[in-house]
């Protein structure tokens, strides 16, 4: 199984981006309910959140905050099994 990582990240809006994936998935993650503890506190101001960026493998902040690329990658999947 190849590693999972993010390839894309656009800012959307409020606490949403647009992540794409290297296997071709692709979706809106909404990190709102996930920015709790003091690494991502900082996240919790629009203007710091906005400033992420792509690394060689995920999403991340000046700060050190950063999300697994396998734990974005479920979130999008969970969501489109709700859609669908």
């Amino acid at each position: 199984m190849e590693l999972i990582t993010v390839i894309k990240a656009e800012y959307i809006k409020d606490f949403k981006l647009f992540l794409e994936f290297n296997n071709g998935v692709s979706g809106v993650v909404n990190f709102k309910p996930y920015l709790d503890g003091e690494i991502f506190e900082p996240l919790n101001n629009v203007d710091y959140f906005k400033k992420f960026e792509l690394d060689t493998w995920t999403v991340g902040w000046e700060n050190g905050a950063d999300f697994a690329p396998e734990f974005l990658y479920n979130l999008i999947i969970k969501q489109e099994k709700n859609v669908g």
